[in-house]
């Protein structure tokens, strides 16, 4: 809600609302005595304020003339102030109990919650604490503590965090090189914060500890290991309550867990961190995506291609990657010549594009490849298939010209839409901008980020505007898709780039008879194949579509009696493209039909004494519906019509 504010005098301040009128208000007023003038109910909702697009506490005097913004807890900025001062609330409750054992680090706001970092070398943090830690943070909340700013000298700060022993924010501090800092105190806790916070703890209603995992100090694993207590805080408990079922479904989804489960990948130290074992039923799974992969890309005009798992270090030097991604890629010598083993695969595409003379006639040239690549991923970042150091990437780049480029990310973007779709998933779109470390002239940078922005504005949806997280050699649009649990995962990438057919001398012969340089985009549409199985597990709970599921089927006979029909239509069903399995066990069918629901398999084909005699099989799905009898073949054909819409 906007007011105007307009000094009348000098004790004076009049405040224009939306409405016309207009008050009169002591000259240092607060936003939250303006609040209160209002309405009680909007002085609860009322957490912070925004004078003249500063984003500042509620409770700070208004000095001089402004535009004034009250920020409540309803919207996502008043949400995301009230889960930071509930990190301080946090960090307040863990100081009042493990005292100096303890020291602080930081605590911000996260989607969906919070964290604090915190250093101990003689605790450690359990799921057991937490339960004292709530209890703690309920009570000074119902203290109503006021949370009050001050601004100090960087020496006094220094001094006071000294007598605390939080040699974290001394560290902190002197790393600002700033001659005042902010500091927040509610009660006997005083934290290094720029703000703002929620007037009172009292605010503070719902919240609940969640986890704790390892984090290296400013993320870097040379410093020391901390804590991180990641929680949660919503407005109303009964918000919170469905928060935390969520949250329970996505353990339940949890594609390690159900990975293990299904049989599908492993990991094994012996192999070495963030590598995948694949399974059987896990490597069809992604056999079955790759192939859709290939024949999506050779619709549309795609080339596929193949390029070498190490290339020179001279060519990583050339791309810019040596200078500006070294840290995260892996090196090697064969004959006394280093080479790099490849994290992307856009310059062997580069070569093939070089490999002969090209004509503004071969324009867009679109070369495809399920490429492996490899990364030099922190330990501390490794999650199952969601962040590995090995994986494959539907890699593909298109060298266009000019004029060409806009069609090009068009279609792309059309790409995008269509697989998303088939799979199921909305998603949300941004555009990611040069960021600090990159190469390139600016021109460069300013064609390219332009060509991106046109083609996302002529789309028609909507997207954000992400500053400074493109990639070192161009701008990006970024694809996040959202899942079952309204969680989103960053998949597909369309990165516009003019810098690296420069660096490799790139040309194409013009209808002017003269060398040109084309353009280059690189993309993929589902991303790192293993990341996006991870989220597939968790989107679908393993209950996978028919055409990707690794068993479509499974044949289990009633007694042993039917073992040689239910063998039969296994062989049949097989000759047909089913994907099938039998089970001849000498075990309960109640057992059977359990064991296949819990293995997420979509049709158990029951096969008993009936079924013999008239030549059928009786099909019953996961959810437990039971179909009619069916022959096999019309079986297979019920598989092939559900599954014809993929293919």
């Amino acid at each position: 809600m906007p007011f105007f504010i307009k000094g009348e005098c000098m004790s004076l301040l009049r405040i224009t609302l939306p409405d016309g009128s207009i008050r009169e208000v002591a000259r240092g007023t607060t936003a939250l005595d303006v609040a209160r003038s209002i309405g009680e109910r909007l002085a609860r909702q009322t957490v912070a304020a925004r004078l003249d697009e500063v984003l500042v506490d509620a409770t700070l005097p208004i000095e001089n003339d402004c535009r004034l913004q009250l920020i409540t807890l309803n919207t996502p900025e008043g949400l995301e102030i009230y889960r930071h001062s509930s990190a301080h609330l946090m960090a307040h409750a863990v100081k009042e109990l493990f005292g100096r054992k303890v020291q602080v680090t930081i605590g911000p706001a996260i989607e969906n919650g919070f964290y604090y970092d915190f250093y101990s070398p003689d605790h450690t943090f359990s799921p057991e604490d937490f339960e004292r830690i709530e209890k703690k943070m309920a009570e000074l909340a119902a203290a109503n503590l006021p949370i009050e700013r001050r601004v100090v000298s960087s020496n006094e700060a220094v001094r006071l965090f000294e007598e605390m022993g939080e040699a974290y924010k001394v560290e902190l501090i002197r790393d600002l090189g700033a001659s005042e800092v902010s500091l927040y105190r509610q009660g006997t806790f005083v934290d290094l914060c720029r703000g703002p916070h929620i007037p009172t703890t009292g605010l503070l209603k719902a919240f609940k500890l969640t986890s704790v995992a390892g984090a290296y100090w400013r993320g870097d694993e040379k410093n020391a290991m901390l804590q991180r207590i990641y929680a949660t805080a919503f407005t109303d408990q009964k918000e919170l309550s469905q928060y935390l079922e969520r949250l329970e479904e996505a353990k339940r989804r949890d594609h390690r867990k159900l990975g293990r489960e299904l049989d599908l990948f492993s990991f094994n130290d012996e192999a070495g961190a963030g590598l995948v074992i694949w399974h059987p039923k896990g490597a069809l799974l992604r056999t079955l995506i790759e192939d859709f992969e290939r024949r999506e890309h050779l619709k549309r005009g795609y080339d596929i291609v193949m390029g070498p798992q190490i290339l020179r270090t001279e060519l990583w030097k050339t791309s810019g990657h040596f200078d500006n991604y070294r840290e995260n890629m892996y090196f090697t010598e064969v004959d006394e010549q280093s080479y790099g083993i490849k994290p992307m695969n856009c310059l062997s595409h580069m070569l093939i594009y070089k490999s002969k003379l090209r004509s503004y006639r071969d324009l867009p040239l679109r070369f495809f490849e399920l490429g492996t690549v490899h990364r030099h991923e922190k330990s501390g970042v490794l999650h199952g298939l969601l962040r590995v150091r090995g994986f494959t990437q539907d890699d593909a780049h298109i060298l266009c010209t000019p004029e060409q480029l806009d069609g090009e990310i068009k279609g792309v973007l059309a790409f995008v839409r269509e697989v998303m779709a088939i799979f199921g998933f909305e998603y949300e779109m941004e555009l990611s901008t040069r960021p600090e470390k990159s190469i390139g002239s600016d021109d460069a940078w300013e064609l390219a980020t332009n060509a991106l922005l046109g083609a996302l504005k002529d789309s028609g949806q909507p997207f954000e505007i992400n500053e400074g997280d493109g990639a070192f050699y161009g701008p990006k649009i970024d694809i996040k898709l959202k899942d079952a649990l309204d969680r989103k995962w960053q998949c597909a990438t369309i990165q516009c780039d003019f810098t690296l057919p420069e660096r490799f001398d790139l040309t194409y012969i013009g209808s002017d008879g003269e060398r040109h340089r084309p353009v280059m985009v690189h993309r993929v549409i589902l991303g790192a194949i293993e990341r996006f199985i991870g989220v597939l597990i968790e989107h679908f709970a393993g209950n996978f579509p028919l055409w990707i599921s690794p068993v479509q089927a499974r044949v289990v006979n009633v007694t042993d009696s039917q073992a040689a029909y239910a063998q039969e239509v296994c062989d049949l069903l097989r000759r047909e493209g089913v994907r099938v399995q039998v089970d001849l066990r000498n075990e309960k069918l109640s057992f059977k039909i359990r064991e296949a629901q819990m293995e997420k398999v979509p049709y158990m084909l029951v096969v008993g004494d009936k079924e013999v005699a008239t030549g059928t099989v009786a099909p019953r799905h996961r959810s437990g519906q039971n179909l009619e009898p069916l022959s096999p073949a019309d079986f297979a054909r019920l598989v092939a019509e559900e599954c014809r819409q993929y293919h």
